[in-house]
Parts: C-alpha cells; sequence; structure tokens
C-alpha cells in the first residue's frame, strides 16, 4: 500500500509560510515592543517635539536618488563626461564625418607614433612625465556631452544645495530634492542646468558628430604633434614628410584626415577658437617657455614702472642743477670784476 501524503488544507494555504526561525524573531520583537509601551514613558523637550527641516536619508549611499535613472547607458555617459569635464584641463574638438574602423585606427596609430616621439625628446625626463599613453582621441555623443558641459560649468553644489527650502513643515517634499545630493544625476543639477540652456559658448559648436582629444595636462608640444597629425598647416603645424613616416602617406590616413575638421577647444575652462588653439601648440619652449614669457613681462613692465616714476624726480633734479650752475656761472663773472676795479684804485 503507497504512503499517504498529508494535504494542507484551502485555509492553511491562504495563509503565508513562516518558518519557526522567523516565527521565534516576531515573537521576541513583540514581547520587547509591549515591555517598552507598558514603561513610562520619558517626557521629550520641546526643541525635539518639532520635526527637523530635513528627513533622515531613507536610501543607500552607494546608490543615492536620481533625477535621471542609472541603469540607463545615457546616464552613465553624463556621468563619465561631467567627470572627463571635471579632471581634464585639455580638450580638443573635430567633427568627423562617417570615419570608418579601419580609418580611425591608423589615424589613433598615427596620433600614438607622434606624441611618443614628444615624450622621447624631453629634456628632464626625471620631473617631466610623459603623458602620450594618456592622450586619447575618442568619439563622444553630442546630445549628452553638451548637457554635461552645462552641469560641469553652472552646476556648484556648495551654492545649490543652500537654495533649498522646505516646502512644508515637515521637511523636503522629495528625497531627489535632498540638498546633501550633489551628483551629477541629482535633481538640483537638472534644474540649473536647464536655466542655463543655450548659454554656453561651446554651444554652437557642439551639432553633429564630434570627437575629444583629452590630454591630462597643458602640454603645448603634444597639442602641436597632435594638430600637426589630425589638422597640418604650414609653417606651423606641418605634416610628416613621405620620407619620415611613409605610414602617415596612406589612403587609410590620408582618407580618414579628410573627414576630420578642426572646431576648437576647452583649455582650463576657457573657450579657444581654432586661431587659439594654434596658438597654444606654437608656444615656444611650452610652459616653461610660457613662463619664461611671462617673467620677461613681468620684469620688462616693472622696469617701465620704475622708469616712469623716476622721472618726474630726475627731471626735477636735472632743473635744479642747471639752475645752480647757472648762478654760479652768473656770480663768477662779478667777482672778478670787483676784483679788478679794487686793484685799479690801489
Amino acid at each position: 500500500m503507497p504512503p499517504r501524503i498529508r494535504l494542507r488544507s484551502l485555509a492553511d494555504l491562504k495563509q503565508p509560510f513562516i518558518c519557526i526561525r522567523c516565527q521565534y524573531a516576531s515573537t521576541a520583537s513583540e514581547a520587547v515592543s509591549n515591555a517598552t509601551s507598558s514603561a513610562t514613558t520619558i517626557p521629550v523637550s520641546p526643541e525635539t517635539q518639532h520635526p527637523s527641516s530635513l528627513p533622515s536619508t531613507r536610501y543607500s549611499a552607494i546608490q543615492p536618488p536620481s533625477h535621471r535613472d542609472p541603469a540607463h547607458r545615457k546616464s552613465q555617459l553624463l556621468r563619465s563626461y561631467v567627470s572627463l569635464l571635471q579632471t581634464t584641463p585639455l580638450i580638443i574638438l573635430f567633427q568627423h564625418n562617417n570615419l570608418k574602423a579601419l580609418e580611425w585606427a591608423s589615424i589613433r596609430r598615427e596620433l600614438a607614433t607622434a606624441l611618443q616621439k614628444v615624450d622621447d625628446t624631453r629634456s628632464n625626463p626625471e620631473t617631466t612625465p610623459a603623458i602620450s599613453d594618456n592622450i586619447k582621441l575618442t568619439v563622444i555623443r553630442t546630445n549628452i556631452f553638451e548637457p554635461a558641459l552645462r552641469v560641469t560649468e553652472y552646476y556648484k553644489p556648495s551654492v545649490a544645495g543652500n537654495n533649498i527650502v522646505p516646502t512644508d513643515g515637515h521637511g523636503i517634499e522629495d528625497e531627489r530634492l535632498d540638498p546633501t545630493l550633489t551628483h551629477a544625476l541629482s535633481r538640483n543639477a537638472y534644474n540649473l542646468a536647464k536655466k542655463h540652456k543655450n548659454k554656453h559658448p561651446l554651444t554652437p559648436l557642439l551639432t553633429g558628430p564630434l570627437a575629444a582629444l583629452t590630454f591630462p595636462t597643458v602640454s603645448p608640444q603634444h597639442v602641436k604633434a597632435a594638430l600637426s597629425i589630425l589638422s597640418p598647416k604650414a609653417p606651423h603645424f606641418p605634416a610628416p614628410t613621405r620620407r619620415a613616416n611613409k605610414a602617415y602617406h596612406e589612403p587609410a590616413v590620408q582618407d580618414g584626415l579628410k573627414k576630420l575638421l578642426l572646431l576648437g577647444a576647452r583649455i582650463d575652462g576657457q573657450v579657444f577658437d581654432i586661431e587659439g588653439t594654434r596658438w597654444v601648440g606654437s608656444i615656444e619652449g611650452g610652459m616653461d617657455g610660457l613662463r619664461a614669457q611671462l617673467v620677461g613681462m613681468l620684469q620688462g613692465f616693472g622696469a617701465g614702472v620704475t622708469t616712469t616714476l623716476e622721472t618726474a624726480s630726475r627731471n626735477l633734479w636735472f632743473t635744479m642743477e642747471g639752475r645752480r650752475r647757472q648762478m654760479e656761472d652768473e656770480a663768477a663773472p662779478k667777482t672778478e670784476t670787483e676784483t679788478e676795479q679794487g686793484e685799479k684804485k690801489e
């Protein structure tokens, strides 16, 4: 005879199943709550009775509330672009038109070769780090890069957080409006960037397919080498000759360069046009040469100020000295004539 299987009734099936360990925990918590409720209540001060202006955080610090869904790829691109703009002092923008994968690979190869030559010719390798490996040419999403640029330029968390005022007596109405949320996907960053739409100087250039050449530091030598490859122009940015570099004149490289157009640059938060970008690359001696020019300019300015201040006093001294000599010359003949007359009388 087969064993009988004990079946649960319909009433038991409607109730959720709770394991023995969970039943014990719930019973213990009920006992503790009953004991605390039966105890005498401690009077609360009037200050603590009023609710705080900001509610306690009820979300994970790893993933705080966001205005944009962080699970979307566009949100992660926005965060990466904001981080790139905040940490990269020099970005050169190019417009590309339907470059093929082989053309991109060939252009990046020649660019890496030219930048590596600049690192190899450093005067002080110990003090000047090699940055050619950190210079990247990447394709960017224009419709996401432009909002990221506005968030970077106009969103200041220390200022924006102080402007949040609770809408009622119980604190803020939404967790996403918490002023402690200062990340790039927060509601505060979105609202402030929306107010400055189409106001950034780079906005007119951020149309169509774009590529960004990023530098970890401002190095005119590397800028000159990069522009000589990507946007050559004689005499300051000549392209490599066929004898010096045959690979640069391959069809894949030349066809790709015809589809690249230099637009401008963002250097230390300032916008530069094409001529300004080329001027940065044409600085002789790099940053050391620029510092030497600045020191010479300041020294010349100081010498000019000193000369200007000394001119008035020097002119006054010359005038007084000339007058003194004139008076001495006028007094000398009188004394001679008086002595001659005295001798004649005797």
